[in-house]
């Protein structure tokens, strides 16, 4: 892009999408923009997402799709740069899509095409794309007028304005790490504890011998904590559960929480009245419902005490109402995106800046912000980097 120089409007921390999407609504101002990136190319977790496809948006996107310790926060950015304002982007560059399930809009053709869009956005206003910068230090001197001075190794960069869009900490291959929230410390403000999301439950020992032994068997199930329920799809692994479920349900769980499972949303799991009442027919009827291995395994695990109504009544109820305790998730490595974050009380809604250092902002997935699966995290990265670019 542009030649570098020392001094810009706004430094912006981080070149994945919220901070490209900055760029661009900070650019289209006027503003003299520096994007600062520690890896060697920009936009890492747009080009894996999706399969390959980046699920960039989803058109049923709404707050409550979100988890956060303030529930209202995301409402605001949301609401001022829609799932339709970005497809409008896409449609410009003429980038093909298509809807998948549940709302869900991917590409046609690969991820890529959602990256080069923004550095071309990103390069028609002017900003300037340092990769391979690492940052050594931010301060925020006296002698500089309130104005921010990053020092790295490949220089000193100095804004009244800083963005910060360095991510969480899922994935660490890709380069994640705490900065973000370090530098949220540095400056005195409030952080939720981080805590991966969105990522495969692992079982205790014992509950791993009686499933996982069946790894890669599917089924429908929901899935629920409390009030919050997903109707997806389960999948076993070799050290517990995965699947749209499972990582939809364990952005809300926590050690010594217990998940329900009804692996039969709206089905009759045992024999009517009319049918013959024994272990044969019993398993036969389940292998119409459920994968043969999974129905097989269950009456294992469980059968009918007896053949009476009440007997089956109650063991009908325990497969609806399963309930899980598992022992701690696959962690960071196997999040796709990560809870928690700087807490949303320390900024404003409107802005992502901060309320006690002015000129410092915070956007996308280091921020106490969470999206469902399903497109609706690169939403919160659109709409949150809009809202900060429109502001600096």
């Amino acid at each position: 892009m542009n030649a570098r120089a020392d001094h810009f409007d706004v430094l912006i921390l981080g070149a994945g999408a919220a901070g490209l999407m900055c760029a661009i609504e900070a650019g289209r101002r006027g503003r003299r923009v520096a994007i600062l990136e520690r890896a060697t190319r920009p936009g890492k977790k747009i080009l894996i997402s999706g399969g390959g496809r980046c699920n960039f948006t989803n058109v049923h996107c709404r707050p409550e799709n979100f988890l956060s310790e303030n529930p209202h926060f995301a409402k605001s950015a949301l609401a001022r740069y829609t799932p339709a304002d970005f497809l409008a982007l896409v449609d410009k560059h003429g980038i093909p899509w298509h809807e998948k399930k549940l709302g869900q809009l991917f590409c046609d053709r690969a991820s890529s095409d959602i990256l080069n869009m923004l550095l071309a956005e990103a390069s028609e206003v002017g900003a300037t794309l340092l990769c391979g910068t690492d940052i050594a230090e931010v301060r925020r001197p006296a002698f500089l007028n309130d104005a921010f001075r990053v020092l790295t190794d490949s220089g000193e960069y100095h804004a009244p304005a800083l963005v910060v869009a360095t991510g969480g900490l899922s994935i660490p291959k890709m380069g994640a790490t705490s900065f973000g929230y370090d530098l949220a410390r540095q400056f005195g403000l409030k952080i939720v504890e981080p805590r991966p999301a969105l990522v495969p439950l692992v079982l205790a020992p014992s509950d791993q011998q009686k499933l996982c032994d069946l790894s890669g068997v599917s089924t429908r199930v929901i899935a629920s904590i409390g009030r919050r329920r997903f109707d997806e799809n389960l999948l076993v692994t070799h050290r517990g559960l995965s699947g749209p479920a499972i990582l939809q349900i364990s952005s809300y769980w926590k050690e010594g929480v217990a998940l329900s499972l009804d692996f039969a949303p709206q089905k009759a799991l045992a024999l009517n009245s009319s049918s013959h009442r024994d272990l044969p027919t019993l398993r036969s009827h389940l292998r119409t419902i459920l994968p043969q291995r999974l129905a097989d395994r269950l009456l294992d695990l469980d059968p009918p005490p007896s053949w009476t109504n009440h007997a089956l009544e109650s063991w009908e109820q325990r497969w609806h109402h399963w309930a899980v305790n598992p022992e701690t998730t696959e962690g960071y490595a196997k999040a796709e995106v990560t809870a928690g974050g700087i807490d949303t009380s320390e900024l404003s809604a409107k802005t992502m800046e901060s309320s006690r250092v002015p000129g410092l902002f915070f956007i996308g997935e280091v921020v106490d912000v969470t999206g469902h699966l399903g497109g609706f995290n690169f939403q919160w990265a659109w709409a949150s980097g809009a809202a900060a670019g429109r502001a600096v």
